[in-house]
């Protein structure tokens, strides 16, 4: 007889994870249970898909509220009902209006009006599906009330929302943040009523036991609810069933588009192995009911191609013929030998991956095709993903409603206190912090990153959408629960990499007219480049997608990576899993020494010889589960997203997990080595990419590292202007200089917003400067297009409309080079000039000539130019060792540390990155990255004595003092004592 349930999905309010709620109402006595979360469907889902394991049956509905104040609850009769209220909410939510007095007429719906509500408003009428609700605390006075003569409209409305006292001194806190208030200034009309907690159902009856009516009346609507959706292995698939008229026609289009796409794709070396995967595929796509799917990404693909956008299909997939001819991927599974079976099977009951990346810039208008394409009825929509309470958020709320000053929200949001000296309010702050982020209780909803439903029945079926910045309706479910109930994701992401390629060919169109023609997706010629191949070997790839950070250049390095196969390799066992079960170590020794390899299970060698019977890939989890452990291509799938994290736990994980262990106990198999081969599993499993994704990403990682080999500069400038990647801009800025560049400051006469190239000379964009404003560098460059370049300062003056600040940023970074007059004069006669001019610039048929002061000589130097670089880019342009106060010894160079190997050396080098990390004893350690001298790396180990006695303070030159130590080729310095060098004074 609850039917005012409100989980933690009650945002801000309610504590009850939805599990726990049906755990409880059986506890009490409940065979029955309305989940009503207040304006939000996040837990219905959920809610009815474990109901059945409580025996409990499931009802849902929403509760209707204007802030705190409820308006009604709707109860959702059946599935066509949950629908209605879905779409309800979601046009108020949309529309960000209050919901109104009266409930709307909707069929298979029951509303139920707070008796206190009705009191306010005065209702006298009452439709057959709505209802009187009447709780324990208003039962004294309903029965003097003018409500109490409609007896059969009168139902029991109990609230739950919280399971104790703590819980509701917690709710009362999110109420606080939620109303953005001090808790003390908190009033009891903004909370619930501490008594919202689950009470026996005995204890309920009791109270109603003098209104059998109430009980009656509860009791009959209850009965008249059902609310059923499918799960696990029986779920529906409730993705679009039909792409074109019919699935005899969708069949046809798929079959014509793959025998279409073999010219393409083989040209003249097409074979029987080829047209028996395409035959075998399409077998499986259809029997699974997948070609809807597969003609979705097609048509993406396929407007992305007709509006010139790039893009990387990746992905499970990936290991698909189909997915290749239909040009969704760029690689052949034929060549690398991918695993079918990891892309589908009999046994899978989700279509396959396909992570679709597209340039930042293109990703939302492919996002609006999809939703003008698909979604005209209502059948798509973003996912949204849950936004928890960690440490940090939970603290920093919580200091803010206790009222405690910031700089002691930042010691505790840091970790930085002793819990021996802490007030009340700060041990508070901790302890509600902490108890929040072990309820995993969510704050608000954000969106997925990337994923994007296309059901059959319109997306309200499922749940309410919400209407973000982004402009698209999002779930209020999770991509878990949308896979639960057999909705499956298109991965529609958006990344640099792709927009940097594209701009490269602009910029070599602008700055190299007469380069050679190319084509950038003739992928297969690159790959037998030796200048692109030698770029990987000596991991040269600053820039590159997906093999330029540290740790992939010491990878790449150790693993003498100079091909393809090799980079694939790479690009997944570089994911934190493999590293972290060793594995990662392993496979380099087995790597280099052939003697090595006989250390490797005969069994899993068999399975895995390409890469010396290690589990690099996804699909090796599947191949290991299937054929070393005997069990089904679906339960070794089932480890496979178990092990993503998101999975572990449930019942179906921990089945298949104990029938592992079974079936190797059964096969004599060594107990030691079962579990070793287990933790392999579940150390790396949730992080590795499938073989095909790990192929798409070295696809792209060679387009750009062509593009890097023979087009240098233009393609520094396209990563310059997208966002750089792994590293800041100034190492960018490095590389280009170090590839032949002229980089010079911003100059109004030269640069445009973002960075440009003239030859080799390379301006900065305006963008860079910190504080220039976008309106600034807009009428620079329109007085530029319209009448030319600058001549002076006064022409400049004459021709922008600009502040004295804006200026001042302009001149200081020495963007006014071009009059030969330095900056502090220039910055005199600006203030002079700025005061005395007018403030919107006008077309003068006649110049009148401003007075101009003799002023003083200025001294400048290239230390003040520098440290004005500093402030306003953010580096300096010059060498950070000509900022040094003191010059620096004679030292050894990166280039000559292989002289030096299991020696001590003194080096100076200027810190580019940081790695922190922990060992096994939970002890910090650093990995460095700085340049020497002459511009290459230097790569440094900081093990935990080390690390703790020298530590890193910000930018600048340190002198490294350690040894050189050699680990499979790869040089790095093992710190022993490391200072910061003092910079010169300006």
């Amino acid at each position: 007889m609850l039917l005012n349930c409100h989980s933690f999905f009650s945002l801000r309010y309610g504590m009850i994870p939805e599990e726990e709620l049906l755990k409880m109402g059986k506890e009490s006595g409940y065979g029955c249970i309305a989940l009503t979360d207040i304006n939000n469907t996040s837990g219905c889902l959920n809610f009815i898909r474990m109901a059945p394991k409580h025996d409990i049956k499931p009802i849902v509905g929403i509760d209707f509220r204007n802030g705190i104040e409820q308006q009604f609850v709707g109860i959702a009769k059946n599935n066509a009902g949950f629908q209605e209220l879905n779409a309800f909410l979601s046009s108020h939510l949309h529309s960000k209006q209050n919901f109104p007095d009266q409930a709307p007429h909707l069929e298979n719906v029951f509303f139920i009006y707070p008796f206190e509500k009705l009191v306010r408003t005065r209702k006298q009428t009452f439709l057959p599906n709505e209802y009187i609700g009447v709780s324990t605390r208003d039962l004294n006075r309903v029965q003097f009330s003018p409500f109490f003569k409609h007896q059969d409209r009168l139902v029991i409305l109990q609230p739950v929302s919280f399971r104790n006292k703590k819980d509701f001194n917690a709710h009362r806190l999110l109420r606080a943040v939620d109303e953005n208030t001090l808790l003390s200034k908190l009033t009891t009309s903004q909370t619930a009523q501490d008594s919202e907690v689950v009470l026996p159902s005995k204890v309920l009856q009791y109270h109603f036991k003098d209104f059998d009516p109430i009980t009656y009346n509860t009791e009959k609507l209850m009965a008249q609810c059902h609310i059923h959706f499918t799960f696990g292995d029986d779920k529906e698939h409730q993705n679009l069933q039909v792409f074109g008229e019919t699935k005899a026609d969708d069949y046809q289009l798929i079959r014509k588009l793959a025998y279409e796409g073999i010219g393409n794709r083989y040209g003249d070396s097409v074979n029987d192995i080829i047209f028996d995967r395409i035959s075998m595929e399409l077998d499986l796509i259809e029997k699974q009911n997948f070609i809807p799917f597969f003609l979705v990404n097609h048509s993406i693909t396929s407007y992305a191609r007709h509006k010139g956008y790039y893009y990387v299909g990746r992905g499970s997939g990936a290991n698909s013929i189909i997915a290749y001819l239909l040009n969704i991927t760029n690689v052949d599974p034929i060549e690398l030998d991918l695993y079918f079976e990891r892309f589908m099977n009999l046994y899978r009951k989700n279509p396959p991956d396909f992570d679709i990346d597209f340039s930042w810039r293109d990703r939302e208008d492919v996002t609006q095709y999809i939703f003008d394409t698909f979604g005209k009825n209502g059948q798509a929509s973003l996912l949204a993903t849950y936004s928890t309470f960690q440490h940090s958020a939970a603290v920093r709320e919580l200091g803010k409603v206790f009222g405690l000053p910031a700089y002691e929200i930042d010691a505790l949001s840091d970790g930085k206190y002793d819990p021996n000296k802490l007030d009340q309010f700060a041990t508070l702050v901790i302890k509600y912090a902490k108890y929040l982020q072990d309820n995993n209780q969510p704050n608000h909803l954000s969106i997925h990153a990337g994923g994007i439903l296309i059901s059959q029945k319109p997306i309200h079926h499922f749940t309410a959408t919400d209407l973000p910045p982004k402009g698209f309706p999002t779930t209020q479910f999770d991509m878990v629960i949308a896979e639960d109930v057999g909705l499956n994701k298109y991965d529609i992401l958006g990344q640099r990499g792709l927009a940097k390629i594209k701009e490269t060919l602009d910029v070599i169109r602008y700055n190299r007219p007469d380069a050679p023609a190319f084509d950038i997706d003739n992928v297969k010629k690159f790959k037998t480049d030796p200048k692109i191949n030698n770029l990987i070997k000596q991991a040269q790839c600053i820039g590159c997608f997906y093999v330029e950070s540290p740790a992939m250049r010491m990878l790449l390095k150790k693993l003498e990576v100079d091909n393809y196969l090799g980079l694939v390799a790479a690009s997944s066992i570089i994911r934190p899993g493999v590293a972290k079960s060793g594995m990662m170590r392993e496979y380099i020794l087995r790597h280099q020494n052939i003697e090595k390899r006989e250390d490797a299970h005969p069994k899993l060698m068999e399975l895995m010889p390409e890469t010396y019977g290690i589990m690099v890939y996804q699909e090796d989890v599947i191949k290991v589960a299937h054929y070393f452990a005997k069990l089904t291509l679906g339960e070794a799938d089932v480890i496979r997203r178990g092990m993503s994290g998101k999975f572990r736990g449930r019942d179906e994980f921990d089945r298949v997990k104990k029938k592992y262990f079974r079936n190797c106990e059964e096969m004599g198999y060594d107990k030691q080595m079962t579990q070793d081969i287990w933790n392999q599993i579940a150390s790396f499993a949730g992080y590795a990419f499938a073989k095909g994704h790990s192929a798409s990403y070295a696809v792209e990682s060679y387009q750009t590292l062509f593009l890097k080999a023979y087009y240098p500069l233009e393609y520094m400038v396209a990563v310059l202007n997208n966002g750089g990647g792994f590293y800041g801009p100034e190492l960018y800025v490095h590389e280009a200089r170090m590839l032949g560049a002229n980089i010079l400051a911003p100059c109004v006469n030269h640069s445009a917003g973002e960075t440009v190239i003239e030859g080799k000379d390379i301006y900065l964009g305006m963008q860079f400067l910190n504080e220039i404003e976008e309106k600034t560098i807009h009428k620079i460059l329109l007085a530029r297009q319209q009448d030319g370049l600058f001549t002076s300062l006064v022409n400049f003056l004459d021709r922008v409309s600009i502040s004295i600040e804006q200026l001042t940023i302009l001149i200081r970074i020495n963007a006014f080079r071009f009059t030969g007059i330095d900056k502090k004069t220039l910055l005199w006669k600006a203030h002079f000039w700025i005061n005395k001019t007018p403030k919107v610039p006008q077309k003068q048929l006649f110049h009148t000539e401003i007075k101009d002061f003799e002023l003083p000589v200025f001294h400048s130097s290239a230390i003040d130019d520098a440290y004005d670089q500093i402030e306003l880019l953010g580096f300096a342009l010059c060498s950070p060792f000509y900022l040094l106060k003191h010059e620096l010894p004679k030292s050894v160079m990166s280039n000559d540390l292989h002289n030096y190997i299991d020696c001590e050396v003194v080096q100076y080098g200027y810190l580019v990155a940081i790695k922190n990390t922990r060992t096994a004893r939970g002890e910090v350690m650093y990995f460095g990255t700085f340049l020497d001298q002459e511009g290459q790396f230097i790569d440094t180990v900081h093990f935990p004595p080390v690390a703790a006695k020298f530590k890193f303070s910000g930018k600048g030159v340190y002198k490294i003092h350690g040894k050189v130590m050699d680990e499979f080729g790869f040089l790095s310095i093992e710190v022993i004592e490391m200072t910061r060098m003092d910079s010169a004074v300006r």
